[in-house]
């Protein structure tokens, strides 16, 4: 059984975070490795006639901020539409739903690619013995290889200090260096000039697919170029340099997003950088990543011996095969942490889109937009950050929810004719709330409340109540404020349903027959609106405010509908029984319940986690099931609360194996909602962070379950620094699929329960205190 032990130290042994190497260059965009300083990303494809470094910048948005996004004849159809869903007449509510609800944005806009800074080099013969990296820990890309007798290195990084991006070339024979600086193939219009030393862009994110082609921010892209020794020549927009002992490349970019002025950004930060010098920024890098990067460490064992020295891409096809690799599920969580340490940091001036930092092209010009989905792959970017001791990044997405709720209290009322905030299920960099432009996905009405449930999810990791009264509980007061004035009484049994709304992204089959999306009582909706209710009247209960408001939200609480089991065993999806439109769809929005929440667990809801586990095994048999990037990470998180590690496991290869890439970045495979190819989508490389972590962690504010869903083809292994809920730091070692050690580390006082398998052991911290435990 558990008992705490004398000696304070389990002795866990930290692994630095991994390396992702490859024996070629890149050819395409899924072999390029990532860089990012929270605002400015690059891929890296380290080619040795060639290097390519693609920009993406978070502001780079097209459109702009729009007051006619709602549809006029909304509001007044609203009461007629819910009498119709009450009196089962869905095929006329679906009519008048598509005709009068959606959301008529003009200006919406994208994330954009930005054009890419080249580096092209003098002919010579085949480069050999080369080596691309990307270090884990440094946050350092590099490129190595020897061609002519001469070794060249270079270096990249994005530097979150300095704002900026460094490029350094280093030959080993001195004078061997040559090379041209361009800025190349970008979609935006603009123009490109050069002095002695910089190739500056100059134009602005115009589309129309997204957009009216005229609206957008404008951007300044400089490339400022420093060589010791050698000749630099300008000719037209590039510049040639000849003859030098080494080279450094500086990379800024400015927009005028928020009244920002590019140019004087974009010389501020490259003045700053190159007073700094090459060395102090890069220091200042490495300092700054790995103070993050280093506070968790997870070793599950070695690589098998006969892949030890093998590139990253052959032991993920490797993966692929069947052979396991825990080493690389290692490498995987490591890697996800460093893609939010990459994209998104305190300073930032946007969350991580639907593509993080890193734009492919594909999404902003795909039916969707590289923009913020609230209605599962927003939140989902940020499920590691709080577990996985990264908290400080979720700080972007504050940020937005701010916008959000001042933006949406106008969409409430003028929509709806109710009080507090609403966003629905898309947003972009100008706050948009208003439905999406679609029946069938855009009226997600408690997209805005689930985002919301992060700041919560970060004060009860935190305990921070300043946070807590001054950027939390307005928030999410406003959100529940709407959600009292939203909901409605079924006439049936006198519940309070939301509604007209939809199940994102799902469709029914009514009792007449004809495939519906809007219902009233969704199962998501009800499970937002439950966690919502219940998290602000707990907030304003300790903050000692607002008490006829908690009065309020006791009496909705009581109403709202209970869960329920359908026909097939499994978990409804809606307030009625209705067969599925698409039995094989990707979203189950209503498995929110398992998580983030935990109004499902096995221990308390037995029936309803069985339920649970029927919708999923119903998704996956059903004929065309859409797997995806992120439909694999919620499965493993999904399994991970339902206490079932091998089945958790199970999907974690899979995300790795077949839906992320050569550089280990997911995507949402081609044919899947309207994709003509795979494209690059970040919830998948943070949900499977996550999903790792609630494997060997779990807490609720209560109990921290050490172990919960620990696969048995992961015998043992050790973790350092994981968070839990209360101010908890936790290290955990285990052989033989047993525990061997634990050991906790309190911030802040705290009265904890801690669990492993059925023994449970009440312990009170100390602030400051560390607390060993062990099995005897």
């Amino acid at each position: 059984m558990l008992k705490a032990l004398t000696d304070q130290s389990i002795r866990t042994v930290r692994v630095p975070p991994g390396l992702l190497h490859y024996d070629r260059p890149a050819t395409r965009w899924f072999e390029a490795l990532p860089i990012g300083n929270g605002r400015l990303g690059g891929m890296i494809y380290g080619g040795t006639d060639r290097e390519r470094i693609q920009l993406s910048e978070s502001t780079a948005w097209s459109g702009g901020p729009s007051t006619t996004d709602l549809n006029p004849t909304a509001r007044q159809q609203l009461p007629r539409i819910r009498e119709l869903l009450f009196a089962g007449d869905h095929a006329e509510a679906q009519r008048l739903a598509a005709e009068h609800l959606p959301g008529r944005p003009s200006l919406f806009g994208t994330n954009l690619p930005l054009p890419e800074v080249r580096l092209t080099f003098p002919d010579g013969p085949p480069a050999h013995d080369y080596r691309r990296t990307l270090d884990l820990d440094t946050g350092l890309a590099e490129v190595t290889y020897e061609q002519d007798g001469v070794r060249f290195t270079r270096e990249v990084f994005a530097t979150n200090p300095h704002g900026l991006m460094a490029i350094r070339l280093t030959p080993d024979r001195p004078g061997s260096l040559a090379f041209a600086l361009s800025i190349r193939d970008g979609i935006l219009p603009g123009s490109t000039s050069t002095t002695d030393t910089c190739v500056t862009f100059d134009g602005h994110a115009y589309e129309s697919l997204h957009s009216d082609g005229r609206q957008g921010v404008a951007l300044e892209i400089r490339a400022h170029l420093e060589a010791e020794g050698g000749t630099v020549q300008h000719t037209g927009d590039t510049l040639q340099l000849e003859g030098a002992d080494s080279a450094v490349v500086y990379v800024v970019v400015g927009t005028d997003w928020a009244g920002a002025d590019p140019r004087k950004r974009a010389e501020s930060l490259l003045s700053a950088g190159m007073e700094a010098g090459y060395e102090t920024v890069r220091a200042a890098h490495i300092a700054d990543h790995q103070s993050l990067m280093r506070r968790v460490s997870l070793d599950l064992g070695s690589p098998p011996p006969d892949l030890a020295s093998a590139p990253t891409d052959t032991r993920r096809e490797r993966l692929a095969s069947g052979k396991a690799d825990n080493a690389l599920m290692a490498l995987y969580f490591q890697y996800g942490r460093y893609l939010t340490v990459a994209g998104s940091r305190p300073n930032s001036p946007l969350p991580l889109a639907l593509q993080g930092l890193w734009n492919d092209g594909l999404a902003s010009s795909a039916p969707w937009t590289n923009d913020f989905h609230l209605d599962m792959n927003t939140q989902q970017n940020y499920w590691a950050a709080e577990p996985t001791n990264l908290a400080e990044c979720q700080e972007p997405l504050f940020g937005l929810l701010d916008i959000l709720a001042d933006q949406g209290r106008s969409t409430a009322q003028q929509l709806y004719g109710a009080p507090g905030w609403v966003a629905h299920t898309v947003t972009n960099a100008w706050g948009y709330t208003a439905p999406g432009s679609g029946i069938g996905w855009g009226m997600n009405v408690t997209g805005g409340a689930w985002l919301a449930l992060q700041l919560w999810e970060h004060f009860e990791y935190g305990r921070d109540e300043t946070f807590l009264r001054e950027r939390a509980y307005p928030v999410l007061r406003g959100a529940a404020e709407f959600l009292l004035a939203y909901t409605v009484e079924e006439p049936e049994h006198g519940l309070l349903v939301t509604g007209p709304s939809e199940s994102p992204e799902n469709w029914y089959l009514a009792p007449d027959g004809s495939r519906c999306s809007v219902s009233m009582g969704a199962t998501a909706d009800r499970v937002f609106m439950e966690a919502v209710l219940r998290i602000c009247a707990e907030s304003a209960e300790l903050l000692g405010v607002d008490a006829d408001l908690r009065t309020s939200i006791a009496a909705a609480r009581r109403r709202l509908p209970p869960f329920r089991i359908g026909r097939h065993g499994q978990l409804q999806e809606w307030l009625h029984d209705y067969e599925e439109a698409e039995p094989s769809h990707r979203h189950t929005s209503h498995l929110s319940a398992l998580f983030p929440e935990r109004q499902i667990t096995p221990r308390d809801t037995p029936d309803l986690a069985r339920a649970a586990e029927v919708t999923i095994a119903r998704r996956q048999q059903a004929p065309g099931w859409e797997q995806t990037e992120w439909v694999e990470a919620n499965f493993t998180v999904y399994f991970a609360r339902l206490l079932n590690g091998d089945a958790a496991l199970k999907h974690l290869t899979s995300l790795i194996a077949d839906a992320s890439e050569a550089n280990l970045m997911s995507f949402s495979a081609g044919g899947v909602a309207g994709a003509a190819q795979n494209i690059y989508s970040f919830d998948g490389n943070a949900g499977g962070t996550a999903g790792i972590a609630e494997m060997l962690l779990q807490s609720d504010g209560r109990d921290v379950e050490l172990l919960p869903a620990l696969p048995a083809a992961w015998p043992g292994g050790s973790v350092y620094g994981l968070r839990a809920r209360g101010g908890l730091t936790v290290d955990i070692r285990w052989k033989a699929g047993k525990l061997e050690a634990a050991c906790i580390r309190a911030a802040r006082a705290a009265d904890v329960r801690v669990r492993y398998g059925a023994d449970l052991l009440d312990i009170r911290l100390a602030e400051g205190e560390t607390l060993a435990l062990g099995l005897g």
